[in-house]
């Protein structure tokens, strides 16, 4: 096998130091859940409706969808330096936007414009994969993915404390000072590494119809969409769930926000530990099993009266625990089906799970009321969960179909 190369921090006529691959992977994870905590309180500054201030998590979403399509390409013909770099002046450019809004529509203009930012956590695995051979990748790419993980349990919090303190405004200008720094970092450490050759857009779009046609990618991407569709549907009404129904604090807030991912970090664990000796399908099953478990006694204690944030976030943990198992498998798997196309599936199924979690994190916002309380979005998460457990039955019975 060929020597890695050498990698010398600052210094970008070498590889990107890995914790610059860590921290532009982190700040698209932090731009998505550090202002959670603040949307209640948002909603009342802009004097608007809940569901109508939800675009802010929603319409980000769905900007970061169509991301996940055209950035691949676009980054294959122009360079990985110059997208991350332009990216990241967007990003801080529309977070500065967003502090001088006087009105909800301008806000939440620049809140989608910072979507931009989301093309350093796609980039930075691709980074990875330019730099080391195929065999180093996977363990390249779970310390850059690291920021994925810890930064939704972390975020939330800062940002809540930093609303409690100074208010909502000091969260985005946290987001843009972290901005330049890390465009700093990356200006001096981050060269380019792509190797020309990548396919363009038009010819994954050529590919898309042989995806199409396959039974077990529906299967896979479904499971994906659906488990992640819980997910950001909690984080479409959690900030009305804690702050109007519960009453908590914003630093509260942000601290159960927490809870899914740190069920999700031991998911991860667990899927790495495992995966290999009882399978993909088996660990799907079993995620999305848990996670069915732990949202139907959530919703049954709810029912039995017993309306709590313990009940209600805590049980959440088995959702992130679920997941943590079930999305590394079902990715896995999506881009496996057609192993020629897996840069293609990776990035069109990306698109599908991130698109669809912005379409349930804005029904979500949109469903809760103080009358309505949290069980229509308990049962919202269950039932999204269930299908996702039946398209890992599906995948399942229709491998059994062609063995």
């Amino acid at each position: 096998m060929a020597s890695l190369p050498t990698i010398r921090f600052l210094d970008r006529t070498t590889p990107p130091h890995i914790i610059t691959l860590i921290l532009i992977t982190g700040i698209a994870a932090l731009n998505m859940s550090i202002f959670l905590p603040s949307l209640a309180g948002m909603t009342r500054y802009f004097n608007t409706d809940y569901a109508i201030m939800q675009i802010a998590l929603s319409g980000y979403l769905a900007a970061t969808a169509l991301l996940q399509i055209f950035i691949g390409p676009i980054s294959d013909r122009y360079g990985r330096r110059i997208i991350v770099l332009g990216s990241l002046a967007i990003f801080i450019i529309a977070t500065l936007g967003t502090l001088i809004s006087t009105t909800v529509e301008v806000f939440l203009f620049f809140r989608i414009m910072q979507a931009a930012v989301a093309s350093s956590m796609v980039l930075s695995r691709a980074i990875v994969r330019d730099i080391v051979p195929q065999e180093e990748a996977a363990s390249r790419i779970g310390y850059v993915t690291m920021g994925m993980a810890l930064v939704p349990m972390f975020g939330p919090m800062v940002g809540g404390a930093l609303d409690q303190m100074f208010g909502w405004q000091a969260t985005f200008m946290f987001l843009a000072l972290m901005g330049c720094l890390i465009f700093a970092l990356c200006y001096f450490d981050l060269g380019e590494t792509v190797a020309k050759g990548g396919l363009s857009f038009r010819e994954q779009v050529k590919s898309y119809p042989e995806l199409f046609r396959s039974p077990r990618f529906w299967g896979y991407v479904s499971c994906a969409a659906f488990s992640a569709g819980a997910f950001f549907a909690l984080l479409g009404g959690a900030s009305f769930v804690g702050n109007t129904l519960f009453g908590l604090s914003p630093v509260w807030n942000g601290v159960a926000l927490g809870a899914p991912a740190i069920g999700y970090a031991l998911g991860n664990f667990l899927s790495g530990r495992f995966s290999v000796r009882f399978g993909i399908n088996t660990m799907a099953l079993i995620g999305t099993g848990l996670t069915i478990v732990g949202l139907s006694l959530s919703a049954i204690l709810t029912v039995s009266g017993f309306n709590h944030p313990l009940n209600f976030f805590g049980f959440c943990t088995f959702m992130g625990l679920g997941n943590g198992m079930t999305l590394p498998n079902v990715v896995a798997g999506s881009i496996s089906v057609r192993p020629h196309l897996a840069g293609t599936a990776s990035g069109l199924g990306g698109a599908i799970m991130v698109g669809g979690g912005a379409g349930l994190s804005q029904f979500a916002g949109g469903m809760l009321t103080q009358e309505t309380g949290t069980l229509p979005l308990q049962l919202l998460m269950l039932g999204v969960s269930i299908l996702a457990m039946l398209s890992v039955v599906f995948v399942i019975w229709r491998e059994k179909q062609i063995a």
